[in-house]
């Protein structure tokens, strides 16, 4: 049945990774798949595209969209809204929540499984993490361990191996992100 779904984790939980092994299963039952991204997201280019890249090394080709794109549009003026046909967005976060809405009129015809994290690095819900909390009809959270062994619940980040508690929400660069859990959180952020 078609339906919205929401897969996040912290940063290393293997969202990307899953996403590309899911897309590899439906094509393998041959499905049409679509796999998507936000082109904020632009670490990861071949032949100066940008691609789904998973840190274990599996990649694919994928469209991408800006914030002002009608998600719904771009699903449907590819063909992907009928028999057999799935949608995969990496990096659902970067959404903005009305394309996060598009996303859920498209899951009226197609299943559409968005991964992406839930949080920023100030521990604040991303504005299409938000939106698919409140509307996708299954959430399931993809879980990892900090270096302690704990839950990795935190997406920190760090400029030059400090903690980073301020600053613009999304930087794509330059920046290292890890997860971890509260109790590390709270201990770097005291240093």
């Amino acid at each position: 049945m078609a339906k919205l779904y929401f897969k996040y984790g912290a940063v290393g939980s293997s969202k990307t990774a899953q996403a590309l092994m899911t897309k590899f299963n439906y094509e393998q039952k041959n499905h049409k798949v679509l796999l998507i991204k936000s082109n904020i997201d632009n670490r990861d280019m071949e032949n100066g595209k940008i691609i789904v890249k998973s840190r274990i090394g599996l990649c694919s080709s994928c469209e991408t969209f800006d914030k002002t794109e009608n998600l719904f549009n771009f699903v449907k003026s590819r063909g992907y809204l009928g028999e057999k046909c799935v949608v995969i967005v990496d990096e659902a976060q970067f959404c903005t929540a009305k394309q996060i809405d598009e996303l859920h009129m498209v899951s009226q015809y197609v299943p559409v499984l968005c991964y992406g994290l839930l949080t920023n690095f100030k521990t604040q819900l991303f504005e299409g993490s938000k939106r698919l909390v409140e509307v996708a009809e299954s959430l399931m959270e993809i879980k990892s361990i900090c270096d302690c062994g704990k839950k990795a619940t935190i997406n920190a980040r760090f400029v030059n191996g400090k903690l980073e508690t301020d600053g613009d929400e999304i930087v794509i660069g330059d920046t290292t992100y890890k997860g971890i859990c509260y109790g590390c959180y709270q201990k770097l952020k005291e240093k």
